[in-house]
């Protein structure tokens, strides 16, 4: 077996480069990489560099998080998977010793190691890679290793949805459908929850998302959102009990605290860069403010829901790349023009 990764060598350039193919550790599995999905965070970091610059300048950077594919090889200590097996991974590995891994708030472990960032920068986008047995799950009959590698942004959108609450007859709205803000909308309609609003300023998302079950949309491009939603019409003076920021901007957290009812919630599931200012004084009736950071314990359920169909990851996917392509596949990621269309990219490594 010959080995390679797809290496960031400068900001806007990736080097597909030989290695040596891992040898699995006794608690390990090799995997064949089959499919590796685009987060929004790869993409930011092909573009910039890494959130977190390597401490050493010479580090190789891969990148690459949201996985699938074949297992090839055993540790001698494996129990649960044979050669043969198609496999998905939880990414983000606690180092299970900290007070926040023995309380249940793994994803918050400080010593988390997670692919396609420090302390490792170790990136899906190779042939071959291990892991953890602990963290690796099987692929269920007629759910492909495509579908599988989506599992990870939808535990995104599973865990932001049991965060906020979403049950059956709360009112909900997510503002920004892009690849999260969907998987939140299906995560909560998963959860039964069904009077949800989903806000963008592209058609061709809000369209999916009335695909997938959004109530109504509301394009922010062609109508002032806050205004609609706070009409007699819809919520009025009472507003928005649940609201989710999965949209990453100043705008749309300010909009969250315009529409957000007494005693409602906001989360916050997209990454704001920089500080936001946010007026108090609108939300001080017993508002919370929740961040949600990736998932904790929610693969099973997310597993669960994407094999039953109530999560469909399938349908998001708008480009497939193949491997060697993958300098093509971020550059049209970051294209003002071409990324306008893909809601959710993926790059396909091997059959």
């Amino acid at each position: 077996m010959k080995n390679s990764e797809a290496i960031l060598v400068t900001p806007k350039k990736f080097e597909i480069q030989e290695c040596p193919v891992p040898e699995p550790k006794d608690n390990e599995i090799l995997m064949k990489v089959e499919y590796v999905g685009m987060c929004g965070s790869d993409i930011h970091g092909f573009e910039f560099g890494p959130f977190i610059p390597p401490k050493d300048p010479n580090q190789k950077i891969g990148l690459g998080h949201e996985v699938a594919g074949e297992v090839v090889k055993v540790g001698s200590k494996v129990t649960r998977f044979k050669a043969g097996d198609k496999v998905l991974i939880e990414p983000s590995v606690p180092d299970g010793k900290s007070d926040y891994c023995r309380s249940g708030h793994y994803n918050i472990c400080p010593s988390v190691d997670m692919l396609a960032t420090q302390p490792h920068y170790k990136g899906a986008l190779c042939e071959y890679m291990t892991h953890p047995e602990e963290w690796t799950y099987h692929i269920p009959e007629g759910m492909t290793t495509m579908e599988g590698a989506l599992v990870e942004p939808a535990a995104v959108g599973m865990h932001a949805a049991m965060l906020g609450g979403a049950t059956v007859g709360k009112s909900i709205v997510i503002l920004g459908a892009g690849a999260i803000g969907l998987m939140v909308l299906q995560a909560c309609l998963s959860l039964g929850a069904t009077d949800i609003t989903v806000v963008d300023v592209m058609q061709k998302r809000l369209d999916l998302a009335l695909k997938f079950g959004a109530k109504r949309v509301i394009n922010g491009k062609e109508e002032d959102t806050v205004a609609v939603l706070r009409s007699p019409e819809l919520y009025g003076d009472h507003g928005v009990e649940l609201v989710f920021e999965a949209a990453g901007s100043p705008f749309t957290v300010n909009q969250a605290v315009r529409m957000v009812a007494r005693g409602g919630k906001i989360v916050m599931v997209g990454t704001q860069s920089k500080p936001v200012e946010i007026d108090f004084l609108k939300i001080n009736r017993e508002v919370t403010i929740q961040t949600a950071f990736r998932y904790c314990n929610n693969f099973p359920q997310t597993i669960e829901a994407v094999a039953t169909g109530k999560i469909n990851v399938k349908d998001m996917v708008t480009d497939i790349y193949n491997y060697k392509d993958v300098q093509k596949a971020f550059t049209e990621a970051i294209d003002p023009v071409k990324k306008a269309d893909m809601v959710k990219g993926v790059v396909k490594v091997a059959e």
